[in-house]
């Protein structure tokens, strides 16, 4: 096996926090190669966050299989923006994507994101560009809530965006790495984007019913941490200074 040191750097790396999606993994993983193989030099950056079914041994074998994939472990489960984050401390490449685990973001739509990056013009100052879900294959309830949550932190934080929950988001790795660290951070990352002076870009894409497996969330437990969360990234959003160009003398 290939040490990571003598690995070539890639572009972009894909980084997927997991907790209990065993069934979900190595169809995932053999999309993303589909998707990107021949498209940008990449690497799979998989975060168990401490799953208790067979996740960790469907990886472990991925992981022989796929040169691109490599895989952290957490020792306990920390919850996603956790996942996110220690995938990107890992990550290699200056460009990062994430992605839900459970199937439901479409790695198809990856080089789109990808495309609209680099179609920026540096003057933009665009450091990322986030997946607005379309046709969503939720249930009545969990679009109903999602369409309250969203409207309700877009007027309260002029974020830019009507869907921040996507999980898929491409983003520059130190950018993500300067902002503040909370649980759910993944969740606010267009309106922190803003916060430290850089633009942000939508970009529509699929969503996909999930198949296999079940879900970790509830409508009801997730609304009401959103709302402690809202009134967090209010202040954060209000105490920000921004110094402007610093030159050193």
């Amino acid at each position: 096996m290939t040490s990571e040191s003598a690995r070539p750097v890639p572009e972009l790396s894909v980084v997927v926090p997991v907790k209990d999606e065993a069934e979900n993994v190595r169809p995932l993983i053999d999309e993303i190669t589909a998707a990107l193989r021949g498209v940008v030099p990449f690497e799979i950056v998989y975060v168990d966050d401490g799953s208790g079914d067979a996740t960790p041994a469907v990886l472990a074998k991925a992981r022989t299989e796929v040169p691109e994939l490599r895989v952290l472990r957490h020792e306990k489960n920390s919850g996603q923006s956790a996942g996110v984050r220690s995938g990107v401390k890992a990550a290699r490449a200056p460009l990062v994507v994430t992605l839900d685990g459970d199937g439901q973001n479409d790695p198809a739509d990856i080089p789109r994101l990808l495309a609209a990056y680099r179609a920026a013009a540096p003057a933009e100052r665009v450091r990322l560009v986030g997946g607005q879900r379309v046709k969503r294959q939720d249930t009545a309830a969990k679009r109903w809530a999602s369409r309250f949550a969203n409207g309700l932190r877009s007027w309260l934080l002029s974020d830019d965006t009507r869907d921040t929950g996507c999980g898929l988001k491409l983003f520059d790795r130190q950018a993500f790495l300067d902002l503040p660290y909370f649980d759910h951070l993944h969740r606010y990352l267009p309106a922190l984007m803003k916060r430290d002076g850089w633009a942000i870009r939508m970009v529509d894409v699929g969503h996909r019913a999930r198949t296999r497996g079940a879900s970790k969330y509830g409508v009801l437990d997730r609304a009401f941490v959103s709302i402690r969360d809202l009134m967090g990234v209010m202040w954060l959003m209000a105490r920000r200074r921004l110094p402007g160009e610093v030159k050193e003398l």
